[in-house]
């Protein structure tokens, strides 16, 4: 392609140069960091990363109700863990300027994570995958490993989350994934719609301190559907306030991160060096990097599917791990349905398992995401 035919292009492009750069990284401890939001387990941590993606569970949240479970106080839920990682969160190295979308997690949970524990974690990038997409064309899978320990030195949880690096202008100008939802239009809710919705939301079932034992789950038991959404700008907000967001900074300490990070400053309408995280709420911005409006966090929809496992197994259960795969972004105005139902059980090591397929589609019927749990679930004779 002539330099002529990319007059008109804004941001920089997947270079071989930068992808040699970024695969020396793989398999190195990354030694620098960056701060995560919450360092402790604090009762406020986990009740506003709790209240962020809609999880009103009392196990969280409520100190005398937690004093009286099996556990003696607050826990964290399980996805707490992502506002004390900024690199399982999706903030990735390498490949100044291209744009990066988080897009899947497989957590692996050992231990409970008690109010005030402290988390410090070890990470490293682990794999470069190429893929052909119809999002953006090429696009580079980025997988990054995150170990969370505690106050202790004891490992808790171990993550490996993936972001697709993709190239802003190929997508906006060529990304064929979206024409049909760019074509008809905004969502516009009826009272009825919004009623069924609302429904939903007052019979959701926190099963809580009444247990659901091994013995009475059966192979095609489904789960209670979980309704997320109507998707707001407000509730993306929600999210980054108890999960802290990974380029939200004010004034000195944002001239300090887009001084520091070569190509994280995108210029907004004032001519503002501002950062990527914006296309959650800058509609203008979004539709540039070729997503079909200001959308959703990739951290919180995997939250939504651990939210629905949680609630589901109970105050007992313990949710041994998860995996959830992106398959599209959830625009402003989508609203999400979460199904899953229960595809093997198994005793073993004094383990009492079970594993739960899950999907969720938006109100259109389309894929948003795809997984799959394993919990382990009290027996009767324990």
């Amino acid at each position: 392609m002539s330099s002529d035919s990319r007059s008109d292009e804004e941001f920089p492009r997947i270079t071989g140069k930068g992808l040699e750069e970024l695969r020396r990284r793989l398999g190195v401890k990354i030694t620098l960091d960056p701060e995560p939001w919450c360092h402790e387990a604090t009762r406020d941590n986990i009740r506003h990363y709790a209240h962020g993606i809609g999880d009103d569970n009392p196990l969280w949240c409520d100190p005398d109700y937690a004093r009286r479970s099996r556990y003696g106080g607050i826990i964290a839920l399980p996805s707490f863990l992502f506002a004390t990682s900024r690199i399982a969160s999706g903030y990735v190295g390498g490949l100044p300027g291209i744009h990066a979308m988080w897009a899947g997690a497989d957590w692996t949970w050992h231990h409970l994570v008690h109010r005030n524990d402290e988390i410090s974690t070890e990470s490293y990038l682990k794999d470069l995958i190429e893929h052909q997409t119809r999002f953006s064309g090429r696009a580079i899978q980025q997988v990054y490993h995150v170990d969370f320990y505690n106050q202790d030195g004891v490992l808790v949880a171990e993550c490996d989350s993936w972001c697709f690096r993709t190239e802003r202008d190929t997508a906006r100008q060529s990304g064929t994934k979206y024409q049909d939802v760019k074509a008809r239009g905004e969502k516009r809710y009826t009272e009825a719609e919004l009623k069924k919705i609302y429904q939903g939301y007052a019979a959701e079932e926190i099963r809580g301190s009444k247990q659901r034992y091994f013995e009475d789950t059966q192979m095609g038991d489904e789960l209670p559907c979980m309704v997320k959404g109507p998707m707001t700008v407000t509730g993306f907000i929600a999210y980054a306030q108890g999960w802290g967001g990974l380029y939200i900074r004010a004034n000195k300490l944002a001239w300090k991160q887009i001084t520091r990070h070569c190509g994280l400053g995108i210029p907004n309408r004032f001519n503002i060096p501002d950062c990527p995280e914006r296309v959650h709420w800058e509609q203008e911005f979004a539709l540039k990097v070729g997503a079909p409006g200001a959308y959703d966090y990739g951290p919180e929809r995997c939250s939504w599917m651990t939210h629905h496992i949680t609630n589901w197994i109970g105050d007992d259960g313990f949710l041994v791990s998860s995996k959830s795969k992106i398959r599209r972004h959830n625009p402003e105005g989508d609203t999400l349905f979460i199904t899953g139902a229960v595809t093997s059980k198994c005793e073993t090591r004094g383990d009492a398992l079970v594993e739960i397929t899950q999907e969720a589609r938006n109100q259109d019927g389309e894929l948003s995401v795809v997984g799959t749990a394993v919990a382990r679930l009290p027996t009767r004779g324990s």
